[in-house]
């Protein structure tokens, strides 16, 4: 189970936690999951290059190692780039040490001040843990999931979800993955498009 726009309820639970970006004047805020990856992050770029926009990739340590130059072709881009863990761990599912030693580990190859928890799932503990380690990191979460991961989803319906939820300020995630890819790469160019004809500005975080 998940949620396309994240409720208010859960946003209040953990108010510590970065849902959205309240600011004045229409600017949205794209992030991609998962990556680098050879051919969707490639994807990515070239489409984001072609509106001006920009955006932010929580990378996965194991994957910035395979593909460096994808992952420097990301910062060279102009782009931002965040922590997402170096195996993509499940927070409820791994003891907090474990948790930490992962974060740490993709640390070494992803200077960041920010960081997503994997699946968005990361307890109370880890939380304070992360936040006692470093006080000025900042933990992402979002407030529109574009749901490209979900095989049984149609690109169509991801569209849908992006357009119908996205509102000033939002934070959007998509991934850059084999997983997502036949969604992504239908939904991204024309949420590109669409906003843009808008009047949207797309920012990294």
């Amino acid at each position: 189970m998940y949620f396309i726009k994240t409720p208010f309820w859960l946003r209040a639970l953990y108010p510590s936690l970065t849902w959205r970006i309240k600011e004045p004047g229409k600017t949205v805020y794209l992030t991609f999951d998962d990556g680098p990856h050879e051919t969707a992050t490639e994807f990515v770029l070239e489409q984001l290059k072609q509106f001006n926009a920009k955006a932010t990739f929580f990378c996965i340590g194991k994957n910035v190692a395979s593909y460096p130059e994808v992952y420097k072709k990301i910062l060279n881009d102009g782009h931002s780039i965040g922590n997402h863990t170096y195996n993509h761990v499940n927070g409820w599912k791994v003891k907090d040490d474990v948790y930490m030693e992962e974060i740490n580990k993709a640390a070494g190859l992803i200077q960041s001040n920010l960081f997503r928890p994997p699946y968005g799932r990361i307890k109370r503990s880890q939380i304070k843990k992360l936040q006692s380690s470093n006080s000025s990191l900042q933990t992402i979460m979002w407030d529109v999931l574009s749901a490209d991961f979900d095989t049984n989803v149609t690109p169509e319906a991801c569209l849908g979800y992006v357009l119908y939820h996205t509102k000033p300020g939002s934070i959007i995630v998509f991934h850059d993955s084999t997983k997502a890819w036949e969604r992504m790469q239908y939904t991204l160019p024309k949420v590109l498009e669409h906003f843009s004809k808008e009047g949207y500005e797309f920012k990294a975080l």
